[in-house]
């Protein structure tokens, strides 16, 4: 069901009018079989660059949407609701550019950014560690410099397109303390990076999530994004928009969840009329379209 939006301009109407029609036409029809097989859609990534959807938020001169939040935020949502693990990647996806996008230089810009707002690369996120989830100033995996580059040795936790994406913002530790962590844009054919076995998840099974095992593996220096020591700072800045993409995809999931169920109840017919027609589910259903409608309002506030 459409939901009726208030938008800033006729530009994120169309927007929005385009990704529903994409989401139909590219998930609607294959997110069933992948989640229930485990099998990662080969190729959707790069169809969803390249109608615009991995940039969004970020700048048109690197090949960005130039959207702003609230609108990149209901394309997330338009997206969790044919198929959350896409939405959850994709929502991944733009907050891995986002410490290129505000920590990088001019050159590490104009030479990294176009490609991953465009899809022709994916960038994934890798901050948490076994033992480093919610307290990630307590992270371990180290990066010491040896002449032209950083020698990486550690293990890195619960990676969205772990093994498949080309480019990973690595939190590494340089120092001592909150103030010794910095970041590093590391790709994915790294010698002596390593990828494990996807997890076992009870959903978002079409994209995995690994751990990346560094084993001495050496980093260019030019791949430090920020300076030395900036590293939880960008940390931070980035998952302040990140997780209001998790809110968006959620409130997708909801807003499916009551579509099927006030379509099953426009047909399942029980005392001669359809339930939807006895108070009690009416009541059931005002409850459920109140809960999603206040959370799609404490998204776009927060994004506002």
């Amino acid at each position: 069901m459409a939901v009726d939006r208030l938008l800033p301009s006729d530009e994120a109407y169309e927007l929005l009018e385009m990704t529903r029609s994409v989401a139909d036409k590219l998930l609607e029809p294959v997110a069933a079989e992948h989640e229930r097989n485990h099998t990662y859609p080969e190729g959707l990534f790069a169809q969803l660059g390249e109608v615009g959807l991995l940039g969004l938020p970020y700048p048109e001169e690197f090949g960005g949407g130039d959207q702003p939040y609230e609108v990149y935020l209901q394309v997330l949502e338009e997206l969790g609701a044919r198929w959350a693990a896409v939405a959850v990647a994709t929502s991944v996806h733009g907050l891995s550019c986002f410490p290129l996008a505000t920590a990088g230089t001019d050159e590490q810009k104009a030479e990294w950014l176009p490609g991953l707002l465009a899809g022709e690369q994916i960038g994934a996120y890798s901050l948490s560690e076994p033992q480093a989830g919610s307290d990630a100033a307590a992270l371990r995996c180290r990066a010491d410099r040896d002449g032209d580059a950083y020698v990486v040795t550690g293990t890195k936790s619960w990676i969205t397109h772990g093994g498949i994406a080309d480019v990973y913002n690595t939190f590494v530790r340089t120092g001592e303390g909150s103030r010794g962590i910095s970041c590093l844009l590391v790709p994915r054919d790294t010698e002596n990076l390593h990828f494990g076995k996807p997890e076992d998840k009870m959903g978002l099974n079409g994209v995995p999530t690994t751990t990346a095992s560094y084993e001495g593996a050496r980093v260019d220096a030019s791949r430090l994004i920020g300076a030395e020591g900036e590293g939880l700072r960008i940390a931070f800045s980035a998952l302040d928009s990140g997780r209001l993409g998790i809110a968006a995809v959620a409130t997708g999931i909801a807003q499916r969840a009551l579509d099927d169920a006030v379509a099953y109840a426009n047909e399942r017919e029980a005392f001669g009329k359809t339930i939807i027609g006895h108070q009690g589910l009416g009541f059931l259903l005002a409850d459920m379209a109140a809960a999603v409608a206040s959370a799609r309002a404490a998204y776009l506030d927060a994004a506002r």
